[in-house]
């Protein structure tokens, strides 16, 4: 390879390592051969990804508003709620409206969330983002990291487990909430599945808990994006990192035709 600049549509580096394989990955060079910037995440990505942001706000914020039609899950005899809140931070402003936007953006959730999955599936890119067995041991420090500013792990992947942790969460959260939400719109026609899940008040329990690590996740997902910086969140919405900051990589072949 001469020292001239390669663009991104010319070098191409293919990682392979002991843990996954992920597929090709384009970059830019520097002259020398020094990676300058890595193309992390493609249109499919990026597009579900903020597809999915907007789908869940407003499917929080609609959903929120029909609880409050019914702030409780016993049977309300005596006659207390669970917990009220304003119903101005809602959407929809009376059930009605709600139910409206809600359902709207329940499709759309459920077509880019099939979408993601699918894409992850196909190209192999989901064993960068599940979690497995081999990540439990480094779940802590990146915890003590993000969150009590202890010492940065040094990270040899695109993810770290507590990103794989958050993400495959998101994942169970977002089937789980599904399902329920199938259940609760559908009642009659699945009634089957509803002693599945303990009974009609368990159903909506759990629909509510979903949504509780929905938030929980969005909480921890905006800390870990301050803690990367701007380059991490630009990455996705251009796709390209200009400072990796996975620096271990075991096997690489590269392949870059100079102009």
């Amino acid at each position: 390879m001469s020292g001239k600049a390669v663009t991104p549509s010319k070098a191409v580096l293919r990682t392979r390592s002991a843990r996954f394989e992920p597929p090709e990955i384009a970059y830019a060079l520097r002259a020398g051969g020094e990676r300058k910037a890595t193309y992390e995440h493609s249109f499919a990505i990026r597009f579900t990804h903020w597809l999915n942001a907007i789908a869940l706000f407003v499917m929080a914020g609609s959903g929120l508003r029909i609880y409050l039609a019914f702030p409780a899950f016993g049977d309300k005899l005596p006659p207390h709620d669970f917990f009220v809140f304003p119903g101005r931070y809602t959407i929809g402003g009376w059930l009605g409206g709600a139910l409206q936007w809600h359902f709207t953006f329940m499709w759309l959730f459920m077509a880019s969330g099939l979408v993601y999955v699918f894409y992850q599936l196909i190209t192999g890119t989901w064993r960068q983002v599940i979690f497995a067995p081999r990540d439990v041991r480094r779940v802590w420090p990146m915890f003590r990291h993000y969150f009590l500013f202890g010492p940065k792990p040094e990270q040899s992947e695109s993810y770290n487990s507590l990103q794989k942790l958050a993400y495959t969460s998101t994942i169970l959260f977002g089937v789980l909430s599904t399902i329920t939400g199938l259940i609760l719109y559908k009642s009659a026609q699945l009634s089957f599945l509803i002693p599945l899940f303990g009974g009609y008040r368990s159903v909506r329990i759990l629909h509510f808990l979903s949504l509780l690590g929905f938030l929980a996740f969005v909480a921890g997902h905006i800390v870990m994006v301050i803690a990367h910086g701007w380059n991490n969140f630009q990455s996705m919405l251009t796709g390209w990192n200009f400072k990796p900051e996975y620096t271990k990589i075991q096997s690489t072949e590269t392949e870059a035709e100079d102009e």
